[in-house]
């Protein structure tokens, strides 16, 4: 898995000015990296993960996947690169509350219609991130850390590609942040690139790579 951003540009209107969410940004994440990019509130962080997510087109500039440009993608190629190729951690609390810890994570395998055992997927990727004993649990008895667990246990049950993640720890204490970027740590060694967005520099410790967002623009740190 190759992911390149190439000179992507998001301008809109606020009243009479225009302005650069996105200004030229240009970045690749391969197979097995862990890439962070931080940077303040409204820096254009969340636009260019739903750009990369094919939720947002760009005003100028193109997402590769190994070689093809996603905005040439019919709707249904970019609904099936959405579903199989990447896996969204979103910035707030996702999960079903009226689905148990199990189900939530199995949801997003039947709306691909995948075929398989999702069920025993869904056991091997809970046991991974620690809540092996909490499948048949309710999402109101979770705590954040836990939320936030099953919702990458979820990310992954179609194996995807590339991991993103928005804000991933930006509500917890200091003790779950680390256990969640070891966790992350571990997803890319078994070869899944996570990309992650955070304003906390605190977090990227364990990036192989780490960039800064400023008004638009992207720039390397190491």
């Amino acid at each position: 898995m190759k992911l390149e951003a190439k000179k992507l540009t998001k301008e809109y209107m606020q009243g009479d000015r225009k302005i650069k969410a996105l200004n030229n940004v240009d970045f690749t994440i391969t197979k097995g990296s862990f890439v962070s990019i931080t940077g303040r509130s409204g820096s254009g962080k969340s636009t260019l993960l739903n750009i990369i997510a094919g939720l947002t087109l760009p005003s100028s500039g193109s997402i590769y996947l190994d070689g093809a440009d996603i905005f040439t993608f019919s709707d249904e190629e970019i609904s099936l690169y959405r579903n199989a190729k990447i896996g969204c951690i979103p910035q707030h609390h996702s999960v079903l509350a009226n689905l148990s810890v199990l189900d939530n994570v199995r949801l997003p395998f039947h709306l691909s219609h995948r075929e398989g055992d999702s069920a025993k997927e869904a056991h091997r990727l809970l046991k991974s991130v620690g809540l092996e004993k909490l499948t048949a649990g309710m999402p109101k008895r979770l705590s954040g850390g836990q939320l936030k667990r099953v919702a990458i246990a979820r990310a992954l049950i179609n194996s995807p590609g590339l991991l993103i993640a928005d804000e991933p720890t930006g509500d917890l204490d200091v003790q779950t942040t680390k256990e969640i970027i070891e966790i992350f740590r571990r997803i890319a060694n078994e070869g899944t690139a996570v990309l992650m967005v955070t304003h906390d520099i605190d977090t990227t410790e364990f990036a192989d790579s780490r960039y800064s967002m400023a008004s638009g623009r992207l720039s390397k740190l190491n």
